[in-house]
């Protein structure tokens, strides 16, 4: 099989199509303007601690600031809910990330237990256990990848907890273990960007749609990616050689005056899917 992946960017909208043996196979949109915080992680600093609400008021470098309660921060095993006190004070610097977007006059909520998803996992780097989705009914499955991650994991030295997400039913080792070392660079990209920058900034903001369709659906099947922005392709560039660098040579700037779409009539395609 013979895969493309074609990306037209415009000043509102992202759009990806997957091409499979000359066929538009999905077609993928993502609105500049609905793009959330949701999932962004950030070096942020404690403003104000509430002892009564067992919160606190965090700088994330927005314009309001951002909501931590002590529900949603990683806490001591077996031991009693501590005093918010115990664990912030005004001032302090904390790694975050964002559960809730900004809402009215609210500012965003937030998570000190992060959460970094790929194609088939998701890692928390603070967690203490291996979980499967439970979509995936099939003990012996459960099992199987189950074994594969404790397996993987402990050979790329990942900490916390893996959870294995319902799409990796039934996938090869060989597919989980080039998941689990793109997680395993992304960590590392985190936690060597954290210790460069200023407080408050973003350490790592939620993937774009093109760096997510990358990730997700390239493979060996991918013989080409075309992208008709320069910035994007540029981004792409840097994104595949730290993450992906087996698609570097597939990816492509498609400068022709001819719309990216109409390569393969995608237009054609979608007009006919509305119809």
């Amino acid at each position: 099989m013979s895969d493309e992946l074609l990306i037209n960017v415009t000043p509102t909208e992202t759009r990806v199509a997957l091409i499979e043996n000359g066929t538009v196979n999905e077609l993928f949109v993502e609105r500049a303007a609905k793009r959330g915080l949701v999932g962004n992680i950030y070096k942020a600093k404690v403003v104000r601690v509430l002892p009564g609400m067992q919160a606190a008021f965090v700088d994330i470098g927005l314009s309001r600031t951002a909501f931590l309660h002590i529900n949603d921060m990683v806490l001591p095993r077996n031991q009693p809910t501590p005093n918010v006190f115990e664990l912030l004070q005004p001032g302090q610097i904390l790694t975050v990330q964002v559960m809730k977007d900004m809402l009215g006059t609210k500012g965003a909520r937030l998570s000190t237990d992060l959460s970094i998803p790929s194609r088939y996992l998701v890692m928390m780097p603070y967690g203490h256990h291996t979980g499967v989705s439970q979509r995936i009914e099939s003990e012996e499955e459960r099992d199987r990848l189950r074994s594969i991650i404790e397996r993987i994991q402990a050979e790329h030295k990942l900490p916390g907890s893996v959870i294995v997400r319902t799409a990796a039913e039934g996938i090869a080792e060989e597919a989980i273990a080039q998941d689990m070392a793109y997680l395993a660079k992304l960590w590392e990209f985190i936690q060597r960007k954290q210790k460069s920058i200023v407080v408050p900034s973003l350490v790592f903001e939620e993937l774009p749609l093109p760096q997510r369709i990358i990730r997700d659906l390239a493979n060996e099947d991918t013989v080409k990616i075309q992208v008709d922005s320069r910035e994007v392709f540029q981004k792409l560039q840097e994104f595949v050689d730290e993450f992906v660098p087996t698609m570097h040579d597939r990816l492509k700037h498609y400068p022709g005056e001819c719309p990216i779409f109409d390569l393969y009539n995608v237009e054609n395609d979608i007009q006919k899917a509305l119809q």
